[in-house]
């Protein structure tokens, strides 16, 4: 075996191994989290019960917001696991005893559960890392581990690697899409051509219209900044524009066909309404995504800053020569990193996964900075990069305290949280100070991801389940009833509601829109309000249970 073999298959390894730490172990940790995880998640359960690949539903009702990728994805884990969960009982690997004994996990009995849900955007986020690595191995030989490594420790990339959502999938393919047609751009070859447009067609069943858009746009302005307008009759290529319309357009005709509703629907008001207007209620600010997008490349932060303000004057250069040979990589980098921040700023409707197609680009542009392995760091970014590791780790051992008390408490961990992260960011500075070039901080800071990494999943998971999560509430539930039973709620928020219909497999009901279950039932409700809904229950008796005082909560039984 060759020197470069091994060092190949060393690398290989290692991104094998960080990338399984980091997207992959415990995905089951904490519950699904928020609204949209469960909502998704029973959507693709809900069309593979259904054996229905074209129309989304929830609850037995067209849900039409999101195209299909994320769901198609999802049903093939729920799938794959229930086969592995029928031969495991086929073969008797598990007792009877051992059944009776050990608590199952919730959704387990048919393949649902967090992980199998958030499979999908693990396996997508891999996907990423591999196409990056690949990437530069063949065309910026010697940064390939440093630009996939990089890019896997990006707290933006970590965080949607392990969530069922569809912000992973549409990473992931504009990605691999906007890498191949660089590769395109750069040799011509007509194969990456026709892989552009391939996955800029699973961009558009991730998440719609937005992905051929955005690469438009960046396409369309390297162009222009490059002095190379050609290139933009060249990219439309009619067999490749045939692949795509091949691969995205079947989904979007059929789910039309079936559901009449669904140009109006999905176009005009999940897509231009949302964008242009505040009709579905998540306002921000317009600088907005600039903080998002910082802590999003955490802790790659101060690098991405130096990188921009190096890299600008650069590739604007008077040289026309040099600009358009030696700076196009920096040039395309920065035009995708800037605009998919600047798109979604202008949108009325904000939320932090939109600008995630950018945290790759802006990742590749740090590594691109770090490459030159004789550059003299200053002891300014050492220092700074130093302290934002350590902020990293303070913030994820004390994650736990601040979720339960919404606030930072002084006690005993706050203190061992804070040695902890002393002692990293403090190893880190003297590290890079030492060296006083780029050659540690890649080694130096992966330390200080894992450390976060395992901390949030070793010590913050009861907390994120405690505050993030419906589980908690369903396994309170079934502490009182393993029977199913009728549940509704009293003015309890999204986040329960999808939660517990994932977690049920079944709808619940709302005293809010009049929906009281004639039968006896189980009734959640917000803390204090129980003078109130005893109005809506005429004579009927109610039972006080129990009650979560981290979600404030109550529990009742309410009677026929």
């Amino acid at each position: 075996m060759t020197d470069t073999n091994l060092r190949i298959r060393s690398e290989i390894l290692l991104l094998v191994a960080f990338c399984g730490f980091l997207f992959f172990y415990g995905l089951g940790s904490f519950g699904l989290l928020g609204a949209d995880e469960p909502r998704y998640a029973q959507i693709a359960r809900e069309m593979l019960d259904h054996a229905d690949w074209i129309t989304p539903t929830l609850n037995g009702k067209p849900w039409l917001e999101k195209p299909p990728l994320y769901y198609w994805q999802a049903m093939l884990s729920y799938r794959t696991a229930r086969l592995f969960s029928t031969a495991e009982n086929n073969s008797g690997a598990t007792s009877v005893h051992a059944r009776q004994d050990q608590p199952q996990q919730i959704g387990a009995t048919d393949g649902v559960t967090e992980i199998s849900a958030r499979l999908p955007d693990a396996i997508d986020a891999a996907l990423l890392i591999a196409a990056i690595y690949l990437f530069l191995r063949r065309s910026r030989p010697g940064s390939e581990l440093d630009g996939a490594l990089i890019t896997a420790s990006c707290a933006g990339v970590i965080a949607f690697a392990r969530a069922a959502a569809t912000d992973m999938p549409l990473a992931a393919t504009f990605t691999i899409a906007l890498l191949s047609w660089y590769t395109w751009y750069e040799n011509r070859g007509r194969a990456p051509l026709a892989v552009f447009y391939a996955f800029l067609a699973l961009g558009m069943l991730a998440k719609g219209p937005v992905a051929p858009a955005l690469a438009a746009v960046i396409v369309i302005l390297f162009a222009i900044a490059a002095r190379d307008r050609k290139c933009i009759l060249d990219t439309l290529w009619l067999p490749g524009i045939a692949l795509f319309l091949i691969v995205a357009l079947p989904w979007y005709i059929a789910v039309q066909i079936r559901n009449p509703q669904f140009f109006r629907f999905f176009i005009i008001e999940q897509n231009l309404a949302r964008f242009s207007t505040n009709v579905y209620h998540h306002p921000q600010p317009f600088w907005f995504f600039v903080p998002v997008f910082l802590l999003a490349l955490m802790p790659w932060t101060v690098w991405l800053v130096a990188a921009v303000v190096e890299r600008l004057p650069e590739v604007w250069s008077d040289n026309k020569e040099e600009a358009n040979i030696d700076r196009r990589w920096s040039l395309f980098l920065l035009i995708w990193t800037f605009v998919p921040v600047v798109f979604f700023s202008m949108s009325r409707s904000k939320l932090p996964g939109y600008i995630l197609p950018a945290v790759p680009a802006a990742a590749l542009l740090v590594t691109e900075f770090l490459a030159n392995r004789d550059r003299r760091i200053s002891r300014l970014l050492a220092i700074v990069h130093g302290i934002l590791c350590g902020a990293l780790v303070f913030a994820a051992l004390s994650a736990p305290g601040i979720m339960l008390a919404h606030r930072l408490v002084l006690v005993r961990g706050t203190y061992i949280a804070a040695a902890i992260a002393i002692v990293t960011g403090l190893g880190i500075i003297v590290a890079l100070v030492a060296n006083a070039g780029p050659r540690l901080i890649r080694s130096a800071t992966m330390i200080a991801v894992i450390v976060s990494v395992a901390a949030v999943i070793r010590f913050a998971a009861p907390a994120i389940d405690a505050t993030q999560s419906a589980r908690p509430l369903v396994e309170t539930i079934r502490s009182f009833s393993h029977e199913p039973v009728p549940v509704a709620l009293y003015r309890v928020n999204r986040v329960e509601k999808y939660g517990l219909e994932f977690y049920f497999n079944r709808p619940t009901e709302s005293y809010d829109q009049g929906e009281i279950p004639p039968e006896a039932h189980l009734l959640v409700a917000a803390s204090g309000t129980e003078s109130e809904f005893r109005t809506r229950l005429g004579g009927r008796k109610v039972s006080y249970l129990t009650s979560l005082p981290a979600k404030k909560l109550e529990l009742y039984w309410v009677g026929r």
